[in-house]
């Protein structure tokens, strides 16, 4: 204010020039976190190794660290061999090599990471009492532990590798080795509660300046703790690739060839199961932090959910914010609060079970979202992203009109939707089809064209009658059927002019049947 009373009226742009010069003094926090988002997607792609000179730069560009971040060797196995042994090697077998260095070097890497996360973080916040040691278990897990299992695939790679420095056989190694990384499974399982108390702890002021330190020291590379914690994840994702990259460049008639297939097989296995565990822990984790106004929302298919498909925010036909739970089995709509500075969710109305799940797909500018002072505005707010959920029977009245943020999200909300639905409404056509025989038999009667289905059936119990009576008496009236069943036993040993009275009796009743 004292600015503007010191400048005349016809200055005002200067102010706002002032406004916008303090963005080159934005909290480091902010701006390092920005970076930090770019760095780490490289580093998990690239170790970090080839990171392109532009974003160094910019690093540099704005104050400048104390020390310069710490870079890993990015050599290649090529460059470390000499001019005769590349002269003898093909350019398929050096790719392969490269393959299987790459993988070893991983290796390496992945150790030191685990290492550091232990040495700068770990201890010294249990040491200065900056988290106790209950919350650093819980956020580290059982990180240690997997030291000595990346280890020992290191040294079985060294133990293979001849004196020129190439490897002739590695499936027998992976082979034996990757059922081991099915420890991984309780440590990625407790991912998302070590992160949720991790972003918690980061409120408290002397948590945030220990790891801002951290961020601004050389051992960090740039990365933030999580970027830590997550990079075990981030390299079992990794293997796959890795292997098949191997195989991509083996000869056909190399022995590794089907060995490799099988550690393939073998790492997409145990990634599948870890998927799986971690699939459950995450839909437990949400199930425990909902709240219920009213016990009859309470619902056994929650607690009995083992599978979360679908999660996330949506905006109702009032425009208020929803967190959707999409269970194996059942439809909560939340709304997001907070409990002693932690995240809870409230439930909102009545869960729909998706047995009883109706999906309506709407069309854009089908439905006007917002309140009325938005309503006042005539066609300006028609909604984009939209689509509806309510019960099959209309007696509970429940319909939610929920909008997502983009064509992209709201797809995936409808394919979601629509994958957990298919299986009830193919059993409900099931079912359908197997009760539609019994309620169309007084259809049959009166339809010459009708299957001749109960004919074959009982074609034991009538065998008095002849083929032929049996496929005309079927196509014209079941009923006669069924008013001989009775005596078609007696008929299989009356004489052949009894038989013959019978037809007599039977084909006059046709006629009359006809007619």
């Amino acid at each position: 204010s004292l600015l503007y009373l010191q400048e005349p009226s016809n200055k005002r742009v200067r102010p706002l020039a002032r406004v916008t010069s303090l963005a080159n003094l934005i909290s480091p926090v902010r701006n390092g976190a920005v970076r930090r988002f770019g760095q780490t997607i490289q580093s998990f792609a690239l170790r970090s190794d080839s990171k392109s000179p532009g974003c160094a730069q910019k690093s540099c560009s704005r104050s400048a660290a104390p020390t310069p971040p710490k870079r890993r060797n990015s050599v290649l196995w090529s460059e470390m061999l000499d001019v005769n042994m590349k002269e003898s090697l093909s350019t398929k077998e050096i790719k392969r090599q490269e393959a299987i260095y790459e993988m070893s070097r991983g290796e390496q890497d992945l150790i030191e990471d685990l290492k550091l996360a232990r040495k700068a973080y770990h201890d010294p916040m249990l040491k200065l009492s900056i988290m106790s040691e209950e919350e650093l278990n819980h956020i580290f897990g059982d990180l240690d532990s997997y030291i000595p299992l990346h280890e020992d695939l290191l040294a079985s790679l060294g133990e293979a590798k001849k004196p020129d420095g190439t490897v002739e056989q590695i499936g027998p190694i992976l082979v034996k080795w990757l059922p081991r990384l099915h420890a991984y499974k309780g440590y990625c399982s407790n991912q998302l509660a070590a992160k949720a108390l991790l972003d918690q702890k980061k409120q408290d002021r002397r948590v945030q300046d220990f790891l801002q330190r951290c961020l601004e020291s050389p051992f960090s590379r740039k990365l933030d703790l999580w970027s830590f914690l997550d990079i075990p994840r981030s390299r079992l994702v990794k293997y796959p690739l890795l292997l098949k990259e191997i195989l991509r460049h083996t000869p056909k008639d190399h022995p590794d060839i089907q060995i490799l297939e099988e550690a393939i097989s073998i790492i997409q296995g145990v990634l599948s199961d870890i998927n799986l565990k971690k699939g459950e822990s995450e839909c437990q984790y949400y199930i425990d932090k909902l709240e219920y106004l009213d016990e009859k929302q309470k619902d056994p298919r929650i607690e009995g959910s083992k599978a979360l498909l679908c999660h996330g925010e949506l905006k109702n036909k009032n425009g208020h914010k929803l967190y959707v739970f999409l269970f194996q089995d059942i439809l909560v709509l939340t709304r997001p609060v907070t409990r002693n500075e932690r995240q809870a969710y409230q439930v909102y109305r009545q869960p729909i079970p998706v047995q009883e799940l109706l999906l309506e797909d709407l069309q854009d500018g089908d439905v006007k979202m917002g309140g009325s002072f938005r309503g006042a505005f005539g066609n300006s707010d028609k909604a984009k992203n939209i689509f509806r959920v309510r019960f099959q029977d209309p007696s509970p009245g429940q319909s939610h009109t929920l909008q997502a943020n983009d064509v992209f999200h709201k797809q995936q909300w409808v394919n979601c939707i629509r994958s957990a639905i298919a299986p009830f409404q193919r059993t409900a056509a099931a079912a359908e089809l197997k009760e539609l025989p019994e309620l169309s038999e007084e259809a049959e009667e009166n339809n010459p064209s009708a299957p001749n289905i109960k004919a074959q059936k009982r074609q034991s119990a009538i065998s008095g009658i002849t083929e032929m009576e049996l496929d005309e008496s079927a196509s014209e009236c079941s009923s006669i059927l069924d008013s001989e069943e009775a005596k078609g036993a007696k008929t299989h040993r009356t004489p052949s002019g009894h038989r013959k009275t019978r037809e007599k009796q039977l084909s006059g009743k046709r006629k009359e049947t006809l007619v």
